[in-house]
């Protein structure tokens, strides 16, 4: 087996049981092993900054990836970097974007978010999300229009379901997304995250990010229903399957316990298998 070849099976094999895994196997072969190298290219990242390590550090690392990303597009021939190479030349992918999503690591790496703004948690999402949205829809190849408003869109409705669905956990690690401005509509005046969950107005700054993600999500729909269904087949899934994980969290609520809230592989299966031929 080659390299690149071996690359993609561990790849997959570490998306395996994801929505995002499910989705991508829809998908012809060489925009398969596209998506696989974004994916480890995301997921590399995203350790990196979630990492326990010092801060110091982890901003050592995005900065040599930095450096790994422009060494590609100078024409450097970089050792266990020949899939991500392939991928953006065949694809067209864009430099910018890979950087923005360094970008969104580099924010969760100098510091812990708590509470931001709504314009800077929009960056943060355009960044971590909407980024990976711009190099997916070339690798769908959708019209460049069409590709960057339904990245915009569904990327962002992604990213702030994940961020509801993963409250607990990143308070854990001393981090909160919820938007300043949602807290006090709620009359929550803390920043703090474990003061901000124990909160009984919780719900309703959390209803505040629902609205706003159940937005992004039809005009995310709107897009993709003008789109050829070929190359809207893969995210139409992930769409599916993160709007069904937002409706559970409401169905759900958000008073203590909060029982961790996942789409069962089966109903992924369902929905994958519907757009596979359709």
């Amino acid at each position: 087996m080659s390299a690149p070849a071996q690359q993609n099976e561990t790849v997959a094999a570490k998306a395996s049981g994801s929505s995002f895994y499910l989705a991508m196997r829809i998908l012809p072969r060489e925009q398969r092993q596209a998506m696989y190298e974004i994916y480890s290219f995301c997921r590399a990242v995203d350790d990196i900054a979630d990492s326990d390590l010092p801060r110091a550090q982890r901003q050592e690392q995005l900065a040599q990836w930095r450096r790994d990303i422009e060494g590609l597009y100078e024409g450097k021939v970089l050792p266990g970097h020949e899939g991500l190479t392939q991928a953006i030349r065949q694809f067209g992918l864009r430099q910018e974007d890979f950087l923005a999503v360094i970008d969104g690591m580099e924010m969760d790496a100098i510091e812990d978010i708590r509470a931001p703004a709504f314009e800077t948690l929009d960056t943060y999402c355009d960044r971590v999300a909407s980024a990976v949205g711009r190099l997916s829809v070339r690798v769908f190849g959708m019209e460049e229009g069409a590709g960057i408003r339904l990245a915009h869109h569904l990327g962002r409705a992604l990213q702030m379901t994940n961020i509801l669905r993963d409250v607990d956990e990143d308070a854990g690690m001393g981090r909160l997304y919820l938007p300043r401005e949602a807290l006090t509509s709620a009359g929550i005046l803390s920043d703090d995250p474990a003061a901000v969950l124990a909160d009984p107005a919780l719900g309703k700054a959390c209803d505040v990010l629902v609205a706003r993600a159940r937005q992004h999500y039809a005009e995310a729909d709107a897009v993709m229903a003008k789109a050829p269904r070929r190359a809207v087949r893969a995210p139409r899934i992930m769409s599916e399957a993160y709007r069904r994980v937002l409706d559970d969290l409401v169905a759900r609520g958000w008073t203590w316990p909060r029982n961790r809230v996942h789409v069962s592989r089966a109903h992924l299966l369902k929905v994958a298998l519907r757009h596979a031929f359709l």
